[in-house]
């Protein structure tokens, strides 16, 4: 379902024991964005929900609501460092890639394009 890169592991494993979350899990929730992109929303939960999935990856728990799920299949979880900036980034084949258009059909103002 989704697969953590070791650096992504290795930093969550650093923010859990930071945190005293040791046992802690990552929550990952999808929504959607303008122009077909989705926007991730990452936090650490003790506990799943009702109806949640529970994974592991790379030795770190991951849950995911039921609606995010099938969203997030085949996903990759990785961690950059750089000069500008440093984070988890989410590589996703479900969503619409990037190609100089919007995806709205028009409903933003884009005209389509």
């Amino acid at each position: 379902m989704i697969d953590l890169t070791d650096l992504a592991a290795q930093k969550l494993q650093g923010i859990l024991q930071e945190d005293g979350k040791a046992n802690a899990a990552l929550r990952i929730r999808v929504e959607q964005g303008h122009h077909g992109r989705f926007q991730y929303l990452l936090s650490l939960e003790e506990e799943p929900g009702d109806g949640d999935q529970a994974i592991h990856a790379n030795g770190i728990r991951i849950v995911v609501d039921t609606e995010s799920a099938p969203l997030l299949e085949g996903s990759e979880i990785d961690y950059v460092e750089g000069l500008m900036r440093s984070g988890f980034v989410i590589t996703n084949p479900n969503e619409l890639q990037d190609t100089g258009g919007c995806a709205c059909g028009g409903q933003c103002d884009c005209g389509g394009h």
